[in-house]
């Protein structure tokens, strides 16, 4: 029995750190997984950042609403759950997801959360899991009885991709990425990612 996961930013929406990082005019936020691996240290620079210039939860929110899937993202989304079980898991935070799981169709996401202070200030985050796509995958087959199919355009999607008994995809990645994982395929198209998640499938 296969089910099929989606990383959310890069795959499905825009990454929520660029886009506040324009917004805002702090180029010092433009790092994602993409280009640091190490997401402790990535999330612990950006709440450096957000103190310093005195932003907190309520300035990222209004970026996020005022923010579009990438296109096609909806389409290709229906177009999968029709066939397969989907989930979304990501390492961003209930607090940003929701307004884009909205403009999806409230898809099953796994994510996680923001500790916040009363003041607004982001003041630390919360886990789900340890190293939560690679565990949430790892659950899945092993205690759910599901064989995985995933895709994803980072560092941080690697480990459940390499997991994935189904198999899985590297989505509109890096070249870096791309030379460092020259096994895995990578796909530029929705149309490509349907038809490689039926060939897996069978369908």
């Amino acid at each position: 029995m296969f089910i099929t996961c989606l990383d959310l930013e890069g795959v499905l929406a825009p990454e929520i750190w660029l886009e506040f990082a324009a917004a805002r005019e702090l180029p010092e936020l433009n790092i994602t997984t993409r280009d640091e691996p190490d997401y402790d240290k990535l999330m612990n620079f950006r709440l450096e950042v957000l103190k310093k210039n005195n932003l907190g939860l309520k300035e990222i929110q209004e970026t996020i609403s005022q923010m579009e899937l990438l296109p096609g993202a909806k389409d290709f989304l229906d177009e999968l759950r029709s066939f397969s079980q989907v989930i979304i898991i990501s390492d961003t935070f209930t607090q940003f997801a929701n307004p884009l799981m909205d403009k999806l169709a409230w898809p099953t996401i796994m994510c996680n959360e923001l500790i916040v202070g009363h003041d607004g200030m982001i003041t630390g985050y919360r886990m789900r899991v340890h190293d939560s796509k690679l565990s949430t995958i790892n659950a899945l087959q092993q205690s759910m009885g599901y064989e995985a199919i995933s895709a994803g355009d980072s560092y941080n999607d690697v480990g459940m991709i390499r997991a994935s008994k189904g198999g899985g995809f590297l989505f509109r990645t890096t070249e870096g990425i791309k030379a460092e994982n020259p096994d895995i395929p990578a796909i530029e198209t929705y149309e490509e990612l349907l038809t490689g998640i039926r060939k897996i499938m069978k369908l």
